[in-house]
């Protein structure tokens, strides 16, 4: 299968990709596996997310998109811009899978937000350190208060006030 979900991403030809971590849907038609640590993680409490996901919150690691490549279930993408109540590919875009729902990712402009509970950590779920959130997002939209050291920006992380 050649990836073609765009030329940002890895694809299964690209001999010098070795994948450190595997994720995949809640059904498991749709598989990718990423190549480094996320160069971020975050905790983010804004209301489309709390909307699009069913949760108070929604955790996301941050990776550059050629550290990226699928492996299964292309063609079971569903796309949809949120700004735009469009079901396209116009980045920002949200991904889930079209047979289980799973949301999958969200996909910006230049990164892959990648949900951590995708990943496959082994049971229990050792949860490595470069997935561990560094911060909460949009906290002014918190639907519940966390309590822990983490900082809590207003809206975006050093583009907002730090709450």
């Amino acid at each position: 299968m050649k990836n073609s979900f765009g030329p940002d991403y890895a694809s299964l030809e690209d001999a010098d990709f070795v994948a450190k971590y595997q994720a995949s849907c809640f059904c498991g038609v749709i598989q990718y596996e990423v190549s480094a640590d996320p160069v971020d993680a975050k905790i983010c409490h804004c209301l489309t997310c709390q909307r699009l996901h069913g949760a108070p919150m929604q955790w996301v690691a941050i990776f550059h998109k050629h550290h990226v490549r699928f492996t299964a279930g292309l063609e079971h993408l569903l796309l949809y811009n949120s700004e735009q109540n469009r079901s396209e590919r116009i980045l920002p875009c949200k991904i889930s899978c079209g047979k289980c729902g799973t949301p999958i990712a969200d996909e910006g402009r230049r990164m892959w937000l990648a949900f951590p509970s995708l990943f496959d950590f082994g049971y229990p779920a050792k949860v490595p350190e470069a997935f561990r959130p560094t911060c909460h997002l949009f906290y002014g939209s918190k639907v519940i208060e966390i309590q822990d050291d983490l900082p809590k920006w207003s809206g975006h992380k050093n583009h907002s006030e730090l709450l």
